[in-house]
């Protein structure tokens, strides 16, 4: 009797009421998405109703399931992530502002912006800065000095809107860097105080250093920056942290002194150092540079490989390996965009930083890109991973569809009522005729007096 005193007006205020319903929760689940990057259904499911349900995580450190086995290789795999400052960073205020200015777009994401922050306050404070005695006369001095001088170089990174601004700064640090250096190479042995300042103090000099030898080299002063990097990497030589061989590589190469690239790489491309996309893929450019010019690979199909073809194509496999993402940029098949203040070696974030500084070098060297071409694809190499990218969440998914599918049933019950209410009622009656026999079959077993009293309740 239900079914059959319904009209085709309420199948029409049915599902268009649906489709609305359905049209606003994807609505708001397409914008929680893109401001927090998760599913609001999925969140809700897994945050309040999960723990209801009896759900465990998986990821939990007390989960009695894993092994000491699985927590080496998480501990491992989390040193093999490791994040590395990149070498060759552009300068916040003179370049990465004035791509903000020109395209109003942020160039840094936040995550690389706070690591900088770790990074200077990792490299220019130390604990003994929080520790001040009033009987120590210098101290206070010392600190006050040393405040100055970081002021000055957060003025040159981050505020100076052109790189001779830059330079300018950190020629003002420099002065006030060397003071508090010599100052505090006299006191260190007095104390683990004064040794942590001189440490502070040593790492503040050598970056004021590398960053005024990179605005020589921004200035097109390009022997004065290789000078500079040489004398900083003499008189500090065991400073690795900063990387400044790379730096060095790219000044060479803008010289054209390859004689001296390969005298670095011979120092620094060593199986017991760390390897880097620079490294790797200079000494792949320095190989094919002596055959790309003549390299043919008709002709090398034809008559095989030369030794020094064959000591190419080995350099460019061993680079391709260690980063297989650098030959898309390289061969621009893939735009290039700012190089991130922090890389992850192997990554593809690497591969930017690396072609950003490198691509110019590798058109510079005739056949060098061809060469490239030819043989980066046959190296055997894990698969690659891709840029990682928000998917969209299966809830998403699924309120499209079936907002796309109410919509369509609003449409053809508006346009068909008739018809869309003879199949609305045979589909419900399909679907109750289960409950129908179940209720006759009680009907039957009841007295019929029993039977209307529960029919009328």
């Amino acid at each position: 009797m239900f079914l059959n005193t319904l009209t085709p007006k309420f199948y029409v205020a049915l599902t268009g009421t649906s489709s609305l319903i359905s049209g606003l929760i994807l609505i708001f689940e397409w914008w929680y998405f893109r401001k927090y990057g998760t599913s609001f259904i999925e969140q809700v499911s897994v945050s309040h109703l999960r723990p209801l349900l009896g759900g465990v995580d998986n990821s939990s450190p007390n989960n009695s399931n894993t092994s000491n086995g699985d927590a080496d290789s998480n501990r491992q795999n989390v040193s093999e992530c490791k994040v590395w400052r990149n070498p060759l960073n552009l300068f916040r205020g003179a370049e990465y502002n004035r791509y903000t200015w020109v395209t109003g777009r942020e160039p840094l994401t936040y995550y690389d912006m706070n690591l900088s922050a770790q990074d200077h306050q990792t490299f220019f404070t130390c604990d003994s800065d929080h520790i001040r005695p009033a009987d120590a006369s210098k101290k206070p001095k010392m600190n006050q000095t040393f405040t100055m001088n970081t002021s000055y170089i957060l003025l040159a990174e981050e505020e100076a809107t052109t790189i001779v601004e830059a330079e300018k700064l950190f020629k003002q640090a420099l002065k006030v860097g060397e003071s508090c250096y010599r100052r505090s190479q006299q006191l260190q042995h007095h104390s683990s105080q004064y040794e942590a300042q001189h440490r502070r103090d040593t790492n503040v000099l050598v970056y004021i250093k590398r960053r005024l030898a990179m605005c020589s080299r921004k200035l097109g002063r390009t022997k004065e920056a290789v000078k500079m990097m040489r004398d900083l990497m003499k008189e500090f030589p065991l400073l690795s942290m900063f990387n400044i061989h790379e730096n060095l590589l790219e000044s060479l190469l803008e010289l054209q002194n390859y004689a001296d690239v390969q005298a670095v790489l011979a120092k620094y491309d060593d199986i017991s150092l760390p390897k880097s996309a620079t490294i790797c893929y200079t000494a792949a450019l320095l190989k094919a540079r002596a055959v790309s010019d003549k390299f043919s690979p008709e002709a090398a199909s034809r008559r095989g490989l030369s030794t020094a073809e064959m000591n190419a194509v080995e350099a460019i496999h061993r680079a391709v390996e260690f980063n297989p993402h650098v030959p898309k940029y390289l061969l621009e098949m893939k735009s290039l965009i700012l190089p991130p203040e922090h890389i992850l070696k192997r990554g593809d974030s690497e591969a930017i930083a690396y072609a950003f500084f490198h691509l110019q070098h590798w058109k510079r060297v005739e056949g060098a890109l061809n060469l490239l071409h030819c043989t980066w694809e046959g190296t055997v190499f894990h698969e690659v991973s891709v840029y990682p990218k928000k998917e969209l969440p299966f809830f998403i998914l699924f309120t499209a569809g079936l907002c796309s599918f109410t919509a369509m049933l609003a449409l053809l019950t508006h346009q068909f009522p008739e018809l869309m209410g003879v199949f609305a009622k045979a589909f419900l009656s399909t679907l109750f005729a289960p409950l129908n026999f179940i209720m006759e079959k009680v009907e039957s077993i009841l007295p019929s007096g029993l039977w209307h009293q529960l029919t009328r309740i």
